[in-house]
């Protein structure tokens, strides 16, 4: 018998990856899917064809014809699914970002280590062609030691009158503000984790109109958001993340050592020399890294291959890098993060 996996919550990542990445693996069956209306569960299996619909996600996790959840909800469901799910001898791969909260993740991972299910977080998806040829230059010394870290996500686009989205909610997104833990991941990857943080955040439009209530919501969740961050390394990273800068530089990321550099921006890699000279990186074919996260998920289950991108216990360290940006934040301070 193949694995038979089930859909929580079919939107956009889902629709656009992991659906048709299930469907291209031998032996992997999407047999269920449920979305939060009736409706809406009934639309997505018409459309790619899905047997079952389930009324609540509680039923898929019960049904003994599902082996493994797909969680691709907004972040406030992802803990209560997973825990659920693991206890229940399912297979979990959720969505980015991995909770509300550093408890909601913490939960999540003792769940996972109490369970004998593979649990796995969709990795963030940046400039993977290239994450295997720099991080062996960077293992292998070839930037010296890393001192300065840049990443600027900037986009968007002053407008007030755009409806309130689920990224602007703190009830369903929690401290994942914007992009930053996905960067924060990616960044880590690299340059291992952080000591301290410094947090500041501006919100320029303070409501929203929301349609579920018909009615202007208010917002706290920041539109600009600047962090400093310091690495047990002794490096420094900077970043910047705005919803506000419509042409900015988006999803780039430098690095530069104390023997030269590189930077990662549209879908390109520049090595940067000593003498500040650039050029671009070309990556062999067997270095590249390509999008395989259903597969990866896949193979762990069938042949017990431990997760690498991205296991719990990486998720929460992501999270609490948002835990203390959030705090930060709301207390303008420093926050270390071996006290969280």
């Amino acid at each position: 018998m193949g694995i038979r996996i089930g859909i929580v919550g079919a939107g956009g990542n889902t629709r656009l990856r992991h659906i048709p990445g299930f469907r291209a693996i031998d032996d992997v069956e999407i047999v269920g899917v449920v979305n939060r209306t009736r409706e809406s569960s009934e639309k997505s299996a018409q459309e790619f064809s899905i047997p079952e619909v389930f009324n609540h996600w509680q039923d898929m996790i019960d049904s003994p014809n599902i082996d493994a959840v797909c969680i691709g909800t907004w972040p406030y469901m992802h803990c209560d699914i997973t825990i659920a799910a693991l206890s229940a001898n399912k297979h979990v791969l959720t969505e980015a970002r991995m909770a509300m909260n550093l408890a909601e993740s913490r939960r999540m991972l003792e769940a996972a280590k109490a369970s004998d299910r593979v649990a796995m977080i969709v990795p963030a998806p940046f400039y993977f062609t290239y994450e295997p040829t720099l991080l062996d230059m960077v293992q292998e010394g070839e930037f010296g030691d890393l001192l300065e870290i840049q990443v600027s996500a900037l986009g968007g686009g002053y407008d007030p009158d755009t409806p309130l989205s689920w990224r602007q909610r703190r009830d369903y997104s929690g401290h994942n503000i914007m992009s930053m833990g996905i960067f924060n991941e990616t960044i880590r990857r690299y340059a291992g984790h952080e000591k301290t943080v410094f947090a500041y955040g501006k919100t320029f439009v303070s409501e929203r109109f929301n349609s579920e209530t018909n009615s202007k919501a208010k917002i706290d969740i920041p539109d600009s958001l600047g962090i400093v961050a310091e690495h047990h390394s002794g490096a420094m990273a900077v970043y910047h993340f705005s919803n506000v800068a419509k042409g900015g530089r988006n999803s780039t990321i430098e690095m530069y050592g104390t023997r030269g550099g590189f930077r990662l921006e549209n879908d390109k890699a520049l090595l940067v020399e000593r003498d500040g000279s650039l050029r671009e990186l070309v990556v062999p074919e067997n270095k590249t890294y390509a999008w395989n996260v259903e597969q990866e998920f896949i193979e762990s289950i069938q042949s017990g291959v431990p997760v690498t991108r991205t296991s719990f216990e990486e998720g929460v360290r992501y999270m609490e890098f948002t835990e203390a940006v959030t705090i930060s934040m709301m207390e303008s301070r420093p926050v270390n993060l071996a006290d969280l």
